[in-house]
């Protein structure tokens, strides 16, 4: 248990030498006493009646202590607290012509970007940014804790809509573009979340292998949601699994879902201890100065030397 008393202003404390000086004073001065003229009266030391009006005296003193305390700042330390550990998060959503390709009653895109908007009330706290890609790369929401450009992102870059160069898949340079965003925040883990139906032609000739270690080396995690019929490319899954994600193939909307849900259950909420802060402490201070003067108003009352 720590017992060690902290200040604000410990330099204060030597202010402390007056009230014990009169302490001192109070119970070692010699006088004020009055020899009465009772008859047959036997003369007593008054010893007792001494140390009670010395000790009603000396609550004066004790009051200037506590205000030198109070003035010096009395501190004590908080309880360290468990801080949420940030998880910066970057969506690489496919927008090429693929993805209009019906899933579940609707389309790929659709469904994707569904599930990547209730992923974020699993993760509220960290920080998300939003990627498009095809033959060319939009970062479309920055890394931020607010989410409400999310919401209203679907509309705008749906397949159907978006220019005539987005139309390729070119899943390198999109790795390699939310790489150069996600290495800009220096606090929190780092992660990729690849959404695509596609074969890239900027993965061969060990293109895909100098990517991963480039990740990997930054401490980013890619995880692949494919969604397509066939098997994802030898090329994506040796990417997710050298920066230890993983990758998984939904077969519909449900699936999409409970594929989100176990990313989120892969990457827990980390939690650390952060360092117990230095609080003021007057209350038990000011208690003692209430109590005391509580004590000398009493002794007003009768406790105090009378020369008749």
């Amino acid at each position: 248990m720590e017992t060690i008393l902290h200040f604000r202003h410990a330099p204060v404390l030597v202010l402390l030498a007056l009230p014990i000086a009169l302490l001192v004073w109070t119970w070692r001065r010699s006088g004020r006493a009055v020899v009465l003229p009772f008859d047959h009266g036997r003369r007593g030391g008054g010893r007792v009646a001494r140390a009670v009006l010395a000790a009603a005296e000396s609550i004066p003193a004790i009051l200037l202590a506590v205000a030198v305390v109070i003035a010096a700042g009395p501190l004590r330390w908080d309880e360290p607290k468990s801080k949420r550990l940030l998880t910066n998060i970057e969506f690489c959503v496919d927008v090429s012509g693929s993805m209009t390709a019906e899933f579940d009653g609707g389309d790929r895109y659709t469904a994707s970007m569904q599930a990547i908007n209730d992923f974020l009330d699993y993760r509220e706290g960290d920080a998300f940014g939003l990627t498009f890609f095809g033959n060319s790369v939009l970062h479309w929401v920055p890394l931020t804790s607010d989410v409400s450009a999310f919401r209203c992102a679907p509309p705008f870059m749906r397949p159907q809509s978006i220019p005539y160069w987005f139309n390729g898949t070119e899943i390198g340079k999109a790795l390699l573009a939310c790489r150069k965003i996600l290495v800009q925040r220096e606090v929190g883990d780092r992660m990729i979340i690849l959404v695509t139906d596609g074969y890239s032609s900027d993965l061969g000739g060990g293109t895909g292998d100098e990517i991963a270690a480039r990740l990997r080396n930054d401490g980013i995690t890619v995880y692949v949601v494919h969604i397509a019929e066939e098997p994802a490319p030898d090329e994506i899954e040796k990417i997710a699994a050298e920066t230890g994600g993983d990758v998984f193939k939904p077969g519909d909307a449900l699936g999409l879902k409970r594929v989100f849900a176990h990313i989120d259950s892969l990457r827990a909420t980390r939690l650390e201890k952060t360092r117990a802060e230095a609080l003021d402490d007057f209350a038990p201070w000011c208690r003692a100065g209430i109590a005391a003067a509580s004590l000398l108003l009493l002794a007003f009352f009768g406790l105090r030397y009378s020369p008749w």
